[in-house]
């Protein structure tokens, strides 16, 4: 009898614990408290318990892309506030993470990047076309010459 009262004195003090670190959390971080798909924007809106909101397009979460409109709007808070979850489509993505512009793993990330930086569009072929304007660099012996001299 002594060990099941110790064991459960132990049990509330880690239970007061994890309440405790719970509380520090959710005051200096702002948690998830709603979350949608808004098909119009082709963005998932997720509301702050410090009464912000975010977006972010779906298509740059990291299994969302190409997703259905069905699937998408299936979005679920997680019960801590610190993440979205997508059970149809078994996505998971923290908020933290997302308010941080990280929308997936590193390698998530990356092919990202290089889709976005091999885009076209009116403003980048003027800019190709000025930049061509200016010649190419400077060879590093030309610079060398003209620094001696």
């Amino acid at each position: 009898m002594v060990k099941k009262i110790a064991a459960t004195e132990e049990l509330k003090e880690k239970l007061a614990n994890a309440r405790a670190k719970s509380d520090a959390i959710a005051t200096s971080e702002p948690q998830a408290t709603r979350a949608f798909y808004d098909p119009y924007l082709g963005m998932i809106i997720v509301f702050l318990s410090n009464k912000c909101m975010f977006g972010f397009p779906s298509e740059a979460g990291e299994g969302l892309a190409g997703a259905s409109i069905k699937d998408l709007a299936e979005v679920e808070v997680t019960p801590s506030g610190e993440g979205l979850h997508w059970k149809t489509l078994d996505v998971d993505l923290s908020i933290s993470a997302l308010m941080n512009g990280i929308f997936g793993t590193k390698k998530w990330m990356a092919e990202l990047a290089r889709k976005g930086g091999s885009s076209t569009s009116f403003a980048k072929s003027e800019a190709s076309r000025l930049n061509g304007t200016k010649g190419d660099r400077l060879r590093k012996e030309t610079i060398l010459s003209t620094d001696e001299a």
